[in-house]
Formats: structure tokens, C-alpha cells, sequence
């Protein structure tokens, strides 16, 4: 792991020639395959990079991206993740084909190059993409009639949201008995899943479980899973659920309410706090944490794990 300061980002490479050839010593040294950059590459800026270190690298938003890819396991889920994918891919074609063309432009002997391969797959891949998104748009249909017949019903609807790993399906099945996934894991949700839970006071109340989020969110993302999203900003109230023993805790908190105000939920929408992971604090923050819950209204203190609180 290698820590670069960017006083001005570079428009080549993002970060300094000088910074560029240290890194690629250090590549060669551990024999590396893959550099992973902690911020987002411009389609430049990746290629040159992969040029200067003689390695393959990726971005921000690729790793995630991989990550969606091996998570993804409904058929929706896939539709949203190969969506975001070409999103991204689209701009990183590289002109490796551009000695085949398809065709000849013009008449005669005199007409200039038709078609090439890097154009053809462009095309092909918008074409994909609009294929994608009109299958997308039904699933989106579908999913809004579910929740019209839900809204007609007088059962308040309950999202589950936080940081991706806090603990949000572990919660979930605590509360439903569900056998939903949960796994220690990034993003180990990606449908959402939704269970009727009974309530003191409630007939019942439906609970779901979302895809969690994370930092720079890549635009990608969410743009391909608006379908998904569209549970949380149509949810009566939102529980948040936090990892109290993550040391960056509060920082995750800000992130998750930017993701929420950037895919439109309402500030009127009913929040609650579920300081998760009671377990894996010490005595004196385990004590210090049930302390400060007891004075707030809108927090709870738990452990999904085993049950406290």
C-alpha cells in the first residue's frame, strides 16, 4: 500500500512523472500483476499509467465494480451490474483493432477507411446498453406495481440502510428469521430483499434489506441500480445501520447520508440509528456506547450477532 500526496492532479497520469517512475520501481521490485488506484482514472490517464508501471491497472470504481460482478446473484442483479460495467468500459476501449476494417468507405479505389473494429465495438456496446436499460425500465415497472399494491396497504415499509458491512443482513434475519446471505464481506447484498415482521402495536410492518453503500459511490452505480434505490426512497423509515466498532464510524455515517440525499430521499423521511457490532467493543466502549444511546431517542445499541439490545 503506497500513500502519494497530489498537490495538483495530473491530467496524463493523475499524479507526478517523479511519482510515476518510483511506483513502477516498486511494481517491478514486488513482481506486481495489478495496481489498484484509490480514486478515479480517466480513460488517459489508465492507459498511460498501465504504459509507464507495465501493469495492469484498475480504479476506484472498477474494483467495485468487480466486486457487483462476483456478488451479483439474480437476474436483475446481473442486468444492473453488466449495465454499470459497459457504462464504464465504453470510454476505455483501447484502438489495439484499428487495422481492421470492416469495409471500405466511398466508391472505387479512392474511398478512405469504413468502419473500424474500436467503432464497432462502441456500437456494440451502445446497443447493448440500450438493450440493458429497456429491460431494466420493465424490471423498474414491475418493482413500482409491487410497491403501489404495498402503499395501498396500511403496513409501513421499514429500509435497512448503512455502510456496506455493517451488518445490515445480519440485522435483517435477526429480525425476520430469514436465511438472507451475511456474510463478512463488501457488498455481500445486492437485491434487495423484502419480509413482513410483526410489531408491538403494528399488525405487521415489511422490512427490507438493501444493497450497502460506500464512499464516492461511482455515478455508474447508481445510475444502474435506480430499480434498487427506489425501495430505500420510498420507505416509511429508514434504520440505519451503523458498525459502532469501525474507527471510521462517523465518516461512514456522513457517507451513507450523502448517497441517501443524492438518490433523492426526502430529509422529511422518519431516521433511526442502529448502533450495530455492540460485540466487538471492549467493556468500557461497550459501556460508554449503551450510555450514550440510553440519552438519545433515535438511537438503539445492538449486536445482530448475538442478540444484545
Amino acid at each position: 500500500k503506497v500513500a502519494v500526496r497530489v498537490r495538483a492532479p495530473k491530467p496524463a497520469t493523475l499524479i507526478g512523472s517523479g511519482q510515476v517512475e518510483q511506483l513502477a520501481v516498486q511494481v517491478r521490485q514486488d513482481e506486481a500483476d495489478l495496481v489498484v488506484f484509490d480514486a478515479s482514472l480517466t480513460p488517459v490517464q489508465q492507459r498511460n499509467l498501465e504504459t509507464a508501471l507495465e501493469a495492469k491497472v484498475i480504479d476506484r470504481t472498477g474494483l467495485i465494480l468487480e466486486f457487483f460482478g462476483e456478488r451479483a446473484a439474480t437476474a436483475e442483479g446481473r442486468l444492473q451490474v453488466e449495465l454499470a460495467h459497459l457504462d464504464y468500459q465504453g470510454g476505455r476501449l483501447v484502438r489495439s483493432w484499428t487495422h481492421l476494417e470492416r469495409q471500405r468507405g466511398g466508391f472505387g479505389f479512392l474511398g478512405g477507411p469504413g468502419e473500424t473494429q474500436i467503432e464497432a465495438d462502441r456500437r456494440l456496446i451502445r446497443d447493448r446498453m440500450a438493450r440493458l436499460r429497456r429491460e431494466l425500465e420493465q424490471v423498474s415497472r414491475t418493482r413500482g406495481l409491487h410497491r403501489e399494491r404495498r402503499q395501498r396497504a396500511p403496513w409501513p415499509v421499514i429500509a435497512l440502510v448503512g455502510y456496506t458491512n455493517a451488518g445490515k443482513s445480519t440485522l435483517f434475519n435477526r429480525l425476520t428469521g430469514a436465511h438472507v446471505m451475511a456474510e463478512n464481506l463488501l457488498f455481500a447484498t445486492l437485491d434487495p430483499t423484502l419480509r413482513q415482521i410483526s410489531l408491538p402495536g403494528i399488525d405487521k410492518a415489511i422490512l427490507s434489506d438493501t444493497v450497502g453503500f460506500v464512499s464516492d459511490l461511482p455515478t455508474q452505480l447508481v445510475a444502474a441500480f435506480k430499480a434498487t434505490l427506489e425501495e430505500v426512497v420510498s420507505a416509511d423509515l429508514l434504520i440505519h445501520v451503523r458498525d459502532i466498532a469501525h474507527p471510521d464510524t462517523e465518516a461512514q455515517r456522513s457517507d451513507v447520508e450523502a448517497v441517501l440525499a443524492e438518490i433523492g430521499v426526502s430529509e422529511m423521511t422518519p431516521r433511526f440509528e442502529a448502533w450495530n457490532k455492540l460485540d466487538l467493543l471492549d467493556v468500557e466502549q461497550h459501556d460508554a456506547m449503551l450510555a450514550e444511546a440510553d440519552r438519545r431517542d433515535d438511537v438503539v445499541a445492538l449486536s445482530a450477532l448475538s442478540g444484545e439490545g
